[in-house]
């Protein structure tokens, strides 16, 4: 098997797909879906517990996923799926989260469970 053609097709296979990825989660970071879903959940956690002071969203594993579908009648327009850490006054604990939202941004539901 000849090496040659190998080291030519592999950077032209794998430089595309790295530039993918990079591009991907920069999209992620200014999406508006990501900061809707943190302030609400952090608005939902503080009134539960009043200890908690942020919620910090690990922004290589968040996911938006945008769609048009429906549940009961709502419309449901995204979901953000990802890590997030809940800090604490003492501590800080590490999550999963799941947000759901609606028209015009409106978030419908905000879940962060153990992981």
């Amino acid at each position: 098997m000849k090496i040659r053609p190998l080291l030519i097709f592999i950077p032209a296979v794998l430089f595309p797909m790295a530039a993918y990825s990079q591009t991907a989660a920069s999209e992620n970071a200014d999406a508006p879906e990501i900061d809707a879903c943190r302030a609400s959940g952090l608005i939902a956690l503080k009134e539960r517990s009043p200890a908690i002071k942020d919620v910090e969203l690990d922004l290589d594993s968040v996911r938006v996923i945008k769609m048009n579908s429906k549940i009961g009648g709502a419309d449901i327009k995204a979901m953000v799926l990802g890590d997030a850490s809940i800090e604490k006054k003492t501590s800080s604990k590490a999550k999963n989260l799941i947000c759901i939202l609606g028209e015009k941004g409106k978030v419908l539901l905000t879940v962060f469970s153990d992981q």
